[in-house]
């Protein structure tokens, strides 16, 4: 199933590949470099739909306590840092980063309040850089579990990735594997935990949306 966020990207590819492919044959004939021409669009095609995919993600079972990853990828850091935008204290990051071939759709990690909310504009510093969490565009998300803990979530738009999906509004009520947004071609979503949380990831780790349980709070 192809994203609602790509459906128009997919559908404008495949009309302008196949006008390409049609012209390039008219002009040319059928011979095996038109052929090529015509399988490479193809390719082409298909990447930029498995990169819109939206497949059924069934969400473990988990406590109020469990944080689940809101993203497909590898954990590219886990380490001790203050956070001023919305926990204004020192916690625990820990960074999942997805490449080009991850799912890009971001769930919610937990259920909860959304208490806070904000998009920055910034730069396009590539997403396992340690400063593009504070330099690059980024939406933050600010979540009361129904524990009454607080953590925050953060999209960070990479190199590639040029545009953030956010569907959290300040004050709604969401549960875990709720889709949060999607962040397109390549990226990283941070999660800002509570200090003393149980972390269950280790930098190099590969996880899952919606069934790695990254930390306890």
């Amino acid at each position: 199933m192809i994203h609602k966020e790509g459906r128009i990207s997919v559908l404008l590819t495949f009309f302008v590949f196949a006008v390409i492919a049609t012209v390039i044959m008219l002009a040319f004939g059928v011979n095996w470099i038109t052929m090529a021409v015509a399988a490479v669009l193809l390719a082409l095609f298909v990447f930029i739909a498995f990169f819109f995919r939206d497949p059924h993600r069934g969400v473990i079972s988990s406590s109020n306590n469990e944080i689940l990853s809101s993203a497909d990828g590898e954990v590219v850091i886990v380490k001790e840092t203050e956070e001023t935008e919305f926990l204004h204290s020192r916690c625990i990051q820990v960074s999942v980063f997805m490449s080009i071939w991850s799912v890009h759709v971001n769930y919610y990690p937990a259920g909860g309040r959304i208490l806070y909310s904000n998009h920055h504009q910034g730069n396009y510093l590539v997403a396992w850089h340690p400063k593009s969490s504070e330099k690059n565009e980024r939406t933050s998300v600010g979540l009361r579990l129904d524990s009454g803990k607080d953590i925050l979530i953060r999209q960070i738009a990479g190199y590639v990735a040029r545009r953030i999906v956010c569907y959290a509004k300040e004050g709604e009520v969401v549960a875990p594997g709720q889709q949060m947004g999607f962040i397109k071609f390549g990226s990283r979503v941070d999660f800002f935990l509570p200090l003393g949380s149980e972390i269950f990831v280790t930098e190099g780790d590969k996880v899952r949306a919606c069934q790695t349980v990254i930390a306890k709070v």
